[in-house]
């Protein structure tokens, strides 16, 4: 009756044994397949939240210069990633466009701030970026404020070369006023008075383009000499009012000169130093040195 006991005993342990190390094994490969199926979970994230670099770390400033014609030089500021293995920062400066108030190129010209020059830039000294002038618009409100009732309006385009070899398209835009005296409250041309004040136009942009260059005739542009002579040129034909180049387009330029664009900054003083490199100057050697010096070489020799 022991021995039975004991026997019932010892299979009872075993038993309870067996279904622990089922149970176990269950949770083991449960476990091991879970994980297995979520592998972020163990690990982590693989796409976590990565520390946001900053943009401008690897950017540097540049100056922007203007050419000598206009009174304020230094017209703002432009960015370009820096130089890195290939990738040079001045070549990626280099024929960028920027459009600049006139406004903000003379001291005393507030009422010049419906033109709109265009700057590209040309070659790089240093921290400053020298531009050349690469075309001129007028602002929108500008033009809508001259369009009025009771008027004609006479445009004219023509296509320029300067001494300098610049292209240049011109467009021109006059509108007609009342003459002296006059009761008739409109004043309307007629289309051969039109075609006729048009020729003068294109005329006069020819003769003042191609007889200067491009720095003579963006100094003309500025004062609207040319809408004056356009003017006074065809009071005969028909009183104009509101003359003015509204726009010039560069269609072709010259091949890169770098005398040319110093002579535009020739008057330019720059903050980080001028353009002339520093230059090493040659020192002779004392005749008592040389003379010690050629002493001590002849003992070696022997």
């Amino acid at each position: 009756m022991a021995v039975g006991y004991q026997f019932s005993l010892s299979l009872c342990k075993h038993t309870y044994l067996f279904y622990f190390c089922i149970i176990y094994l269950f949770i083991y490969l449960y476990l091991c397949c879970y994980c297995r199926k979520n592998k972020r979970i163990s690990k982590g994230k693989k796409g976590g939240k990565k520390k946001a670099a900053d943009p401008f770390a690897k950017k540097d400033w540049y100056d922007i210069k203007a050419p000598s014609i206009f009174e304020v030089r230094n017209i703002g500021k432009t960015l370009v990633t820096r130089t890195q293995g290939t990738k040079i920062a001045s070549e990626g400066l280099k024929h960028r466009v920027f459009e600049v108030s006139l406004a903000d190129l003379q001291k005393d010209g507030e009422d010049q701030a419906y033109r709109k020059i265009r700057f590209r830039a040309e070659d790089v000294q240093g921290r400053n970026v020298l531009v050349n002038f690469w075309g001129m618009d007028f602002t929108t409100d500008k033009l809508r404020s001259l369009v009025r009732k009771w008027q004609t309006l006479i445009e004219a385009h023509v296509d320029v070369k300067t001494t300098d070899n610049y292209t240049l398209r011109m467009f021109c835009i006059g509108f007609t006023k009342r003459r002296a005296n006059q009761v008739k409250r409109t004043s309307y041309a007629q289309t051969s008075q039109i075609r006729q004040i048009r020729r003068k136009m294109k005329e006069i942009m020819i003769n003042q383009a191609s007889s200067c260059d491009l720095k003579e005739l963006v100094m003309k542009f500025i004062p609207e000499t040319i809408g004056r002579e356009i003017m006074k040129a065809t009071s005969g034909i028909y009183p104009l009012q509101n003359v003015f180049i509204r726009k010039v387009k560069i269609l072709k330029a010259p091949k890169f000169d770098l005398g040319k664009l110093m002579e535009a900054f020739s008057q330019l003083e720059f903050v980080h130093g001028d353009y002339s490199e520093d230059v090493g100057v040659k020192m002779e050697r004392p005749a008592d040195e040389t003379m010690v010096a050629e002493g001590e070489t002849e003992v070696v020799g022997a």
